[in-house]
């Protein structure tokens, strides 16, 4: 089941993403469904006439792994870890497909990382791997954007990765996603620049679940990065920088 959060000139929105022969339609739903269900008003509203919305603003934060994809470990000139690395990204960072990633005036080198996103559906402390499906809500497409030359300078990744813009989310969580082998792909003007699966990760989605809830109390729409393949690279102002992952969609979005 694919969820949107919409808005077509009135308050942001739910519903639920129904593709038929005539075109993609959204079912309406009374609310958010982390929190009331998947109740639907009875109203249909055709996809074409909304603004797709980030599906989810992380209600305290967005946790990051970090080279958890042996080839962009090695790209950035580390070894492979021996335990996730984590770090966390403001939810001011968080945008919609369609939106802006707005380039800071301090950095020179801001660069794409395309990742898969978990969406956390309950609280969640000390979660064990075997249960981590129990507070997962669903999966969105995400865009860890890195002032790289930033990430240098200070030595470590706060400042770098948490500029307003700099985690686009979207377009839909998908309820349903089997993470097993998705292919994820990066294009900056149409031109591939990242592919790989999710199959390749170092550590899997039921290990990023249980250890980062350790760390952690997890709360309903904080949403988890799961890092990035090799050929992460620079964007720059008037590109328009699409990440894909199968099964989900397609979150775009322009640059300047």
């Amino acid at each position: 089941m694919k969820i949107v959060r919409f808005s077509a000139g009135d308050d942001p929105r739910y519903g639920i993403l129904d593709s038929g022969p005539d075109g993609d339609d959204l079912v309406v739903l009374v609310g958010d469904p982390m929190f009331q269900g998947f109740e639907t008003t009875g109203e249909r509203v055709p996809l074409a006439g909304v603004k797709l919305l980030a599906p989810v603003i992380p209600r305290s934060k967005v946790v990051a792994v970090g080279k958890n994809y042996a080839d962009h470990a090695r790209e950035m000139g580390g070894e492979v870890p021996d335990h996730p690395i984590i770090f966390l990204k403001p939810n001011t960072s968080v945008i919609g497909t369609g939106d802006a990633i707005v380039l800071p005036s301090d950095s020179e080198q801001v660069e794409h990382e395309a990742e898969l996103a978990i969406v956390i559906g309950s609280v969640a402390k000390n979660v064990r791997a075997e249960d981590y499906a129990s507070v997962v809500f669903g999966y969105t497409v995400a865009n860890d954007v890195t002032a790289r030359d930033i990430q240098k300078l200070d030595g470590q990744w706060a400042r770098a990765k948490s500029y307003d813009t700099f985690c686009p989310l979207g377009p839909v969580i998908e309820t349903e996603f089997d993470f097993t082998d998705a292919r994820i792909e990066a294009r900056v003007d149409g031109v591939v620049k990242q592919q790989g699966t999710t199959a390749d990760m170092i550590f899997g989605i039921p290990e990023i679940v249980a250890f980062v809830s350790r760390v952690f109390t997890l709360l309903p729409g904080d949403v988890i990065l799961t890092g990035t393949p090799a050929g992460v690279g620079p964007i720059t102002s008037g590109q328009v920088v699409d990440v894909s992952i199968a099964g989900i969609g397609t979150l775009s979005n322009p640059v300047r």
